[in-house]
């Protein structure tokens, strides 16, 4: 009788334990459940130094200086693209910095865009294709300010510090352009190299469309105004310039001459010789210039060493 009741109380106090380990593995596995269920309709999102991020999906720390590299192009530059992200994916990673590069163009128009374009997005997810026509200076600068707002919803105010237009034949040289903007004024302003090139007046004119950049404020403003809704055509640098001076913004303005400037052949008031300062150099036209350009910033001197290759 002893042992029959020493049994009856084990069975009696490990009754709650039993319970709870039940309701346990029931919750555990209603959780499981419900996260396969998430995970159909959620993809995975994997990032490193080299990946853009997915509008509403920024992944920064809130003390880095957030960039946006929108490079205006044309959806069958395809080469071109491929060429841009070999440059912009091997510099080194900035610290304290997180720089997203965009190819920005008109919508589609052919059979094979949409093919290709949607592998490029698959692939790479840094292209933004903005609702207007292809056109150079009838509005697209416009279309792709006005439209980054609605685009880039996330949680980060703002999303981005600085936002850039570009031309697909400028290179940017990522950290010294960080270390130029890192200390500067983050509202109202208007950065990159002024026109006329002699001048050194930011106020002057405007700058170049070799690359300006502007605050979110700015972006903001161009969303919400009338002035730039009312005066599209032009040369978009210039007109961009007079949107700044008709609605008074952009009065924080840096010119970043002589570490922006052209190709130094052929010669003009544009141009200087390749120097260590440099920030950017435009009019790169050709591969021939591309590669003098590279092996002057002897970009390639980080390749790891290799039994597979010799250069």
């Amino acid at each position: 009788m002893g042992k029959s009741q020493n049994h009856c109380r084990l069975i009696l106090t490990s009754f709650p334990f039993i319970l709870f380990l039940c309701a346990f593995v029931f919750l555990n596995q209603v959780r499981i459940d419900n996260l396969l269920k998430f995970g159909k309709f959620m993809p995975i999102q994997l990032y490193n130094n080299n990946s853009s991020t997915t509008p509403g999906l920024l992944s920064s720390n809130e003390g880095e200086i957030r960039i946006l590299l929108g490079i205006l192009t044309l959806a069958d530059q395809y080469k071109r693209r491929y060429f841009l992200r070999l440059i912009y994916g091997t510099q080194p990673r900035v610290t304290g910095a997180k720089i997203d590069v965009k190819f920005v163009f008109c919508n589609l128009t052919k059979e094979d865009q949409k093919v290709l374009i949607a592998l490029e997005i698959m692939m790479y997810n840094d292209i933004i294709i903005l609702n207007c026509t292809e056109n150079m200076n009838k509005g697209k600068t416009y279309t792709y300010f006005s439209s980054l707002p609605t685009l880039f919803d996330s949680e980060l105010t703002p999303p981005y510090h600085y936002v850039a237009k570009a031309d697909d034949d400028t290179y940017f040289r990522l950290e010294a352009l960080v270390d130029s903007l890192r200390p500067l004024p983050r509202d109202d302003l208007y950065y990159g190299y002024v026109i006329p090139c002699p001048s050194k007046d930011p106020f002057n004119r405007y700058m170049s469309g070799m690359g300006y950049f502007v605050s979110w404020d700015i972006v903001e403003w161009i969303k919400d105004s009338e002035i730039p809704k009312k005066h599209m055509e032009g040369p978009e640098d210039k007109v961009f310039g007079e949107w700044m001076m008709e609605g008074k913004r952009g009065m924080n303005r840096f010119n970043a001459k002589w570490s922006m400037y052209n190709y130094p052949e052929p010669r003009t008031q544009c141009t200087h010789e390749l120097w260590p300062e440099t920030i950017a150099v435009h009019l790169l036209k050709t591969q021939e210039k591309w590669i003098k350009t590279l092996q002057f910033f002897n970009v390639t001197q980080n390749i790891k060493p290799s039994k597979l290759y010799h250069i």
